[in-house]
């Protein structure tokens, strides 16, 4: 073997034999290979089980705290939105350590600060201290969001690469879906610390999963790890020629070393993805979708229903999240992400359109408040399908490789920044400019964002991330650099 250096980035070339002769590792059939990759794919999207969790059991438990604690709305604010703080932190800090310390530790770090964060909430014993253990939960979210979406990305095979993504906002909704639940139960007797320290549970789950993932190829390559790059491809494609491919094309990319920063400031077409990444993610928050999963309760107040009944039909909105998710993983290789963004843009406007409308006229009958709950739903549906999973898929894929840590952890910090506003500003809305407005005001963003999609989002539909890349550093307008 020959060692070539450029830079800061070496990278392994064979000389003097063929690619295939130097691998010694049996290779995968096709079938085993992709099996791998699917499940390899599976227990890494289970970092948005945690997240997913957080959100669902914050939603259930906060009437209860605040009335334990006899806080105020605005502390009660800070105690939901301060976790998105501190992934906001931990996103800033995801991309050093998934390009120093590896995918899979950085993973691994997520769950510890993950199972830590949710005993500490569970026996908080003061507001104070139940927000640092929220904060702590922010860190390990926020590392897991920038980490799992780019592992997956270059973990999965491109054919079903969307619908591994996706798998991750899958996640999430089958962890809102199970708080809902365990919520529920535990309501009946308002035990708001279980509620917050059962999650340590799956967490602990999850870090024994995680320590069995294979390293991402693209990241060995980096490190110049290139033999065992080639035994992780073994494993997960489970063709001489695809082997081959792939390894040629990191080695291709490899060329340039990663130097988010410096790219960020020295090349036009690289702030243009950074910036798409940003606005994807300030339109997915800006949707509304959080401000129902973290304030479902609330809401179905304001529609009338009393404690029991909040709950339970807060477990109807988590179990259609679930269901809808399976649309997009459904279609997002078939029909393309950009007409499934426009169909789930239309359905959130309408849907919280109709609720805005409902709440000014008044809610006075059964028969009105299951026609809200029901418009409520269909909004759920449009973010499950298009946004939620999509904006991750779109964000993991229009960066280029010599850039990408630092492209998504830009996106990802704006996702919690934006995370964190919406968090911490609903219920001063609420009480500022009602419950008509502040819904009608969402509708009206979903509006804009069919516009945006429309402008500027590309298809990247059954395209590799390399052409992807190439079409973006050629100069191609946004919307073109999937084709």
């Amino acid at each position: 073997m020959r060692y070539e250096e450029d830079e800061n980035i070496r990278t392994t070339r064979p000389t003097g034999e063929s690619f295939m002769s130097a691998v010694s590792t049996p290779i995968a059939t096709p079938a085993h290979a992709r099996a791998t990759a699917i499940f390899t794919c599976i227990l890494a999207a289970l970092a948005g089980l945690m997240f997913g969790l957080d959100i669902g059991v914050i939603a259930g438990a906060q009437q209860f705290i605040q009335k334990d604690f006899g806080i105020s709305d605005n502390t009660l604010e800070w105690i939901v939105s301060i976790m998105m703080a501190g992934a906001a932190v931990g996103a800033l800090s995801a991309g050093w350590l998934s390009a120093h310390l590896g995918r899979k530790r950085s993973l691994i770090l997520g769950a510890v600060l993950f199972v830590a964060g949710s005993v500490l909430c569970g026996v908080a014993w003061t507001p104070g201290v139940l927000i640092a253990g929220r904060f702590v939960l922010g860190l390990a979210i926020g590392i897991a969001s920038f980490t799992a979406p780019l592992y997956l990305a270059e973990i999965a095979p491109e054919s079903i690469r969307g619908a591994m993504i996706s798998l991750y906002q899958l996640m999430i909704t089958i962890g809102i879906l199970v708080a809902a639940l365990s919520n529920a139960a535990l309501s009946y007797t308002g035990s708001w610390r279980w509620m917050l320290g059962i999650i340590a549970i799956p967490g602990a789950l999850f870090l024994l999963g995680v320590a069995f993932l294979p390293e991402s190829p693209r990241w060995l390559m980096m490190r110049n790890r290139q033999s065992e790059a080639e035994q992780v491809l073994h494993r997960l494609l489970g063709s001489n020629d695809a082997i081959e491919r792939e390894i040629g094309e990191i080695r291709e990319q490899l060329k340039t070393p990663q130097r988010g920063v410096h790219m960020f400031f020295q090349n036009a077409n690289f702030r243009r993805s950074v910036g798409l990444g940003v606005l994807l993610q300030i339109m997915q928050q800006l949707t509304g979708m959080n401000v129902v999963m973290y304030y479902a309760p609330r809401i179905f107040q304001g529609m009338g229903y009393a404690t029991e009944a909040q709950m339970w039909f807060t477990v109807i909105v988590d179990l259609v999240n679930v269901l809808a998710t399976f649309i997009a993983i459904g279609l997002v290789d078939k029909l393309g992400r950009k007409p499934i963004l426009h169909i789930g843009f239309i359905l959130m406007a309408l849907g919280l359109g109709v609720v805005g409308t409902m709440m000014h006229l008044g809610i006075h009958s059964h028969g009105e408040q299951i026609f809200t709950v029901g418009m409520l739903l269909i909004f759920i549906v449009g973010f499950a399908m298009s946004a939620g999973p999509l904006i991750w898929t779109l964000c993991s894929e229009i960066q280029p490789l010599k850039g990408r840590d630092f492209g998504i952890g830009c996106s990802t910090f704006t996702n919690w920044a934006a995370n964190w506003l919406v968090g911490v500003s609903f219920l001063s809305l609420l009480n500022g400019i009602g419950n008509a407005a502040t819904f009608w005001l969402y509708a009206a963003f979903n509006v804009v964002f069919i516009a945006l999609t429309i402008w500027l989002v590309p298809e990247t539909k059954g395209i590799t991330l390399e052409q992807i890349e190439r079409n973006l550093m050629s100069g191609k307008r946004l919307r073109d650099i999937g084709r």
